[in-house]
């Protein structure tokens, strides 16, 4: 294939266009967090030391998230179970059809299913419905279409045996142009795994739950919102270091308590959500990030690495990732440990997972220059469909983000580019 590696191979068509390019990411990031991340380190580790003794032995890998979870819930007074019970899922669904209205005044409705539609009895459907969407579509023989439709989502939210695990979305069929007059609609799928709260057939979310919904709905409304003229091009086909920006930037939505107050309401009292909560929430979101940062780039180092132009004495995968994580992250190897044999995204992802964080900082910056003043501004919401979300990839995605949030989004990079970090970095405090 003319390519000295796997990773030259499938990074070619990105935007980074090179492994070179990613690792000159990812290098420059590692070297930024470095110092914060050993604080939190320390922190973690003389937390440790305080509750069980200073012959409790070293800190080791396996004891980070208990620790932490009591340094958060210490430190802001935090209980899930209080959080959950503002988040019941049909609230979570309330919540994005209303931020749905505010930002693009598009709304969705639920449509019944043809027979042999539904693949479970608790599947929804939904279209979304634009007044201003005057384009006739396409009639196919599973739904009817009407005027101003956008596009179809299936809601498939609850877990049962022998389904597929995590939260997904899925693009069932592109959007296209079929003629002058006529458009073929988008259909996604919207698959979770949420579990009725005990006593009680729907399900009250963690607040991490919540913002995985509204990740994966960010995929979801990219596809919906797209108008490409070929169904290759439809919303979430784009190059791969592009594809995970809309659901990271609605993520943000989750956190932003002028959101949170518009469908947050106890399960049993119908009490909006206090801000002194969301609040508390966010603080302790803030705690450790640089740990979690560290952890991102170590993952798509180990990534880059075994997918990367190979030395040629043999070496195997244990003392390689063994390497980078005394190289570039606060925490020692465990010997005997082979965890990466778990690690699900060498194989679906191979040589993208820094893609992640190409999609986080791009994240942060639109959030901050479009978004944060008024997420729920229809101006907001205009200049994402109209600047970002509709065109799919059908448009160079580097003139996208500038268009979108400035020049200053992207850099260039030894013939590639790479996200500008000042906006995530100054979101983490590094």
């Amino acid at each position: 294939m003319g390519c000295k590696s796997y990773s030259e191979f499938a990074v070619r068509t990105n935007m980074a266009a090179s492994p070179h390019v990613v690792m000159s990411f990812l290098l420059e990031l590692s070297e930024i967090v470095r110092e914060k991340a050993d604080e939190e380190f320390k922190k973690i580790r003389d937390f440790k030391r305080q509750n069980d003794g200073n012959d409790c032995g070293d800190l080791e890998p396996w004891d980070e998230s208990y620790y932490t979870g009591i340094l958060k819930s210490s430190a802001f007074g935090l209980d899930s179970s209080v959080v959950a019970s503002y988040f019941p899922l049909s609230h979570c669904i309330d919540g994005l059809k209303s931020l749905v209205k505010s930002l693009f005044g598009a709304s969705f409705h639920i449509v019944p299913l043809a027979p042999g539609e539904s693949w479970h009895p608790s599947v929804l459907k939904m279209s979304l419905h634009h007044p201003d969407e005057v384009q006739a579509v396409a009639l196919l023989s599973f739904c009817v279409m009407e005027m101003g439709d956008l596009g179809y989502l299936y809601l498939d939210l609850y877990s049962r045996k022998g389904k597929y695990p995590g939260c997904a979305h899925f693009a069932i069929r592109g959007g296209r142009q079929l003629s002058e007059k006529e458009y073929q609609l988008p259909v996604v799928a919207l698959v979770c795994n949420f579990a009725a709260s005990p006593g009680s057939s729907s399900a009250r979310l963690n607040h991490g739950e919540v913002e995985t919904l509204f990740h994966e709905f960010g995929h979801a409304l990219h596809s919906l919102a797209s108008r490409t003229d070929y169904q290759h091009f439809s919303g979430t086909r784009v190059v791969l270091d592009f594809a995970e920006t809309p659901a990271n930037l609605f993520e943000y939505f989750a956190w932003d308590y002028r959101v949170l107050r518009t469908f947050a309401r106890h399960y049993s009292t119908g009490d909006v959500i206090p801000e002194k909560l969301v609040k508390a929430m966010n603080d302790a979101r803030q705690m450790f990030t640089a740990t979690e940062l560290q952890r991102q780039i170590f993952y798509s180092l180990i990534d880059q690495t075994l997918f990367g132009e190979q030395p040629s004495s043999t070496r195997d995968t244990v003392s390689a990732i063994r390497d980078l994580k005394r190289q570039y992250t606060s925490w020692d190897h465990v010997d005997g440990t082979h965890w990466h044999t778990r690690f699900s995204h060498l194989i679906t992802y191979g040589a993208g997972y820094y893609s992640y964080l190409y999609a986080k900082c791009f994240a942060s910056t639109i959030w901050r220059e479009v978004c944060f003043e008024d997420p729920l501004s229809p101006t907001t919401g205009c200049h994402l469909r109209a600047k970002f979300l509709q065109h799919g990839g059908a448009k160079d995605p580097s003139d996208l983000l500038k268009d979108l949030a400035g020049d200053g989004i992207i850099r260039y990079c030894r013939g590639g580019i790479i996200p500008d970090t000042s906006s995530l970095c100054k979101e983490m405090n590094l």
